[in-house]
């Protein structure tokens, strides 16, 4: 389902793509058996950034991208909103 294109990699150079994504699957039956059809996730994290994704260079550059738990909710027609996304949008009720 996956693209499969990037990896997650630790500080200790340790890769742990396959924890992200297993996470990614666990979080989508979570999803799945509660029928939701929008999740507000942490924005920037390797997991959960919807718009933007630390660079992997432990600097704390962000770059444009979204993390592999939002990359497979949306491909399962999630919609995933960052917590600002969420927070913006509450200000305007």
């Amino acid at each position: 389902m996956l693209k499969g294109k990037a990896k997650v990699i630790e500080k200790n150079g340790k890769e742990v793509t396959d924890l992200y994504v297993e996470g990614a699957y666990k979080t989508w039956e979570l999803v799945s058996e509660h029928q939701a059809s929008i999740v507000v996730l942490k924005e920037n994290s390797p997991s959960c950034g919807s718009k933007m994704i630390y660079s992997g260079e432990f600097f704390h550059k962000r770059i444009e991208g979204v993390g592999v738990t939002t990359a497979l909710l949306r491909k399962k027609g999630i919609q995933v909103l960052s917590e600002e996304e969420l927070s913006e949008l509450v200000q305007t009720f």
